[in-house]
């Protein structure tokens, strides 16, 4: 099994949440997140004054697939959350030992 992480614009998250849905996944973990790359945050404007945005937010979402499932799940989410603009974000796969239901007990691929 695979633990795949994406970070992704506030923005794109219901892009990414249908095509995963349309793809078949039936669970994930959203959070908020917040944090910078590169460009190390960015200045914006609010009424006539400018001012530094150091941590820009972000949604993390994480999906947890069977190993076959992995490389299209990692290309669903990155088709539907790229603008083509800085800041997309980053996706990351980990390969996952043990997953365990806690109400039931079931592990691994019953779990899922």
């Amino acid at each position: 099994m695979k633990l795949i992480t994406a970070v992704v614009k506030p923005h794109k998250l219901e892009d990414v949440r249908a095509a995963l849905e349309t793809f078949g996944v039936t669970g994930m973990t959203v959070s908020e997140a917040s944090g910078y790359g590169r460009q190390k945050g960015h200045t914006e404007v609010y009424r006539g004054a400018e001012y530094e945005v150091d941590l820009v937010p972000k949604v993390r979402l994480e999906v947890v697939v069977e190993d076959s499932d992995g490389a299209d799940v990692l290309d669903v989410i990155v088709k539907a959350a790229q603008t083509g603009k800085i800041g997309d974000g980053k996706v990351w796969v980990t390969p996952v030992e043990t997953i365990v239901r806690v109400r039931t007990g079931e592990l691994d691929g019953d779990a899922l």
